[in-house]
């Protein structure tokens, strides 16, 4: 395996390059996907039926509470890939770290959201636009809770075989993912959550 120098250690061998491609090409098949779920929420959004419409159900507080530790995430991991840039281990995984921490505070208050919903009668079966919306951000979720555990397998290579070509690689791709995800979210806040309030 040649190792160019030149080069930061994410990109540093053809096979790291390639594999940064091919993820950039997944995730253009994700931005389908997500397009196509928000195409649904978009066309069935009026449909409320005997259910609520956004606006009954919508809240502010915890919607802001996502997006701020979904965007801080974002921050953290871009701090954490500067630190492995620089070759600092204990940072980067202390930046990777914090990063999935805010992961899972994103996660128990969406979860928590789901719950107050369905108290509130607010279920997948109550309408298209509920069903529609369950999907999509069930789907986002799903995709964080993803990215808890493939980060979690990424510290612990990372914190066993130390700053390599391919655990740098591996948690290049990782920051790329995170950053996909918060991306799909400001999206979600604005045309979903914003807009349902108004």
């Amino acid at each position: 395996m040649k190792i160019d120098h030149s080069l930061p250690l994410e990109y540093s061998t053809e096979e790291n390059r390639l594999k940064i491609l091919g993820f950039w090409i997944f995730l253009g098949a994700e931005i389908v996907l997500f397009s196509t779920l928000f195409a649904v929420y978009f066309t069935l959004q009026h449909n409320v039926g005997n259910g609520p419409a956004g606006s009954h159900i919508f809240e502010l507080t915890p919607v802001m509470i996502e997006t701020i530790v979904l965007l801080s995430s974002s921050f953290t991991i871009g701090l954490g890939v500067h630190a492995m840039r620089l070759g600092n281990k204990k940072a980067m995984m202390t930046f990777f770290g914090i990063t999935l921490l805010l992961g899972l505070v994103f996660l128990g208050v969406e979860i928590t959201e789901f719950v107050t919903y369905i108290h509130e009668g607010a279920t997948m079966q109550t309408s298209a636009f509920l069903s529609a919306l369950f999907t999509l951000l069930g789907t986002h979720g799903m995709h964080v809770t993803f990215g808890l555990l493939w980060g979690s397998a990424i510290l612990m290579q990372v914190k066993k075989r130390g700053l390599t070509p391919e655990t740098a690689n591996k948690s290049f791709i990782f920051s790329l993912y995170w950053h996909f995800l918060d991306v799909v979210w400001i999206f979600i806040f604005s045309f979903v959550y914003l807009k349902g309030m108004m």
